[in-house]
């Protein structure tokens, strides 16, 4: 009985992991294998914390294809768009392509009459019905170990925000996935996975 109390005290003080107990279910304490796509990602993102250092969400007029602004700086989206071309993928292109072909399947919710090539990639809403349309999304759950290093993550944060982030390599002390991901002050590793309410879980490599 003392065990079990113990337990649980020192899972409750883990802050918003105290509300899902299971996150800390399942969790595999073996070495994670790295595909060479999956370590090419973690590579680049390792490579954004150390130069990506603030947020900025301004239009800027980018090139085409890739396109980007400044490495200094970004919105949550360029924490993916960055990441995925370290593997030869271009969302700004592939997006601006599908949009231009499907244009009304994507959400309505910016006044648009058709694609813009210089934002379409860095809004979460995009990108999340481009990796749907991908097939790509997988199962929502409270559990650590359905989230896999090179997952994608969107998130409504609590002022009906969309957030979006990569799951790292790296795990905390309760087994919890580490999140790659940049909220205002830069690409960061944190410990967010269940901070927010997650709406969207994509996985594009394996």
């Amino acid at each position: 009985m003392k065990n079990l109390l113990f337990a649980f005290i020192t899972i409750t003080l883990f802050g918003c992991y105290s509300k899902n107990k299971e996150h800390a279910a399942a969790v595999s304490k073996k070495p994670v294998y790295l595909s060479a796509e999956i370590y090419s990602l973690m590579q680049n993102l390792d490579y954004q914390t150390q130069q990506t250092k603030s947020y900025d969400p301004s239009y800027i007029q980018l090139d085409y294809p890739n396109g980007d602004v400044n490495i200094q700086t970004g919105v949550c989206a360029d924490v993916i768009v960055r990441a995925f071309r370290a593997n030869k993928i271009d969302l700004q292109k592939e997006i601006h392509e599908d949009m231009s072909r499907h244009f009304s399947v994507y959400p309505d919710k910016w006044n648009l009459s058709k694609p813009d090539k210089n934002i379409d990639h860095r809004r979460v809403p995009n990108i999340m019905t481009f990796f749907e349309r991908k097939q790509k999304a997988v199962s929502l759950t409270n559990i650590a170990a359905d989230y896999l290093p090179g997952d994608v993550i969107a998130w409504m944060l609590p002022n009906n925000l969309y957030h979006i982030g990569i799951v790292s390599n790296e795990k905390d002390e309760l087994g919890v996935p580490v999140i790659i991901h940049n909220i205002g002050s830069g690409t960061k590793k944190a410990n967010v996975l269940f901070a927010w309410k997650i709406i969207g879980h994509y996985r594009w490599f394996q």
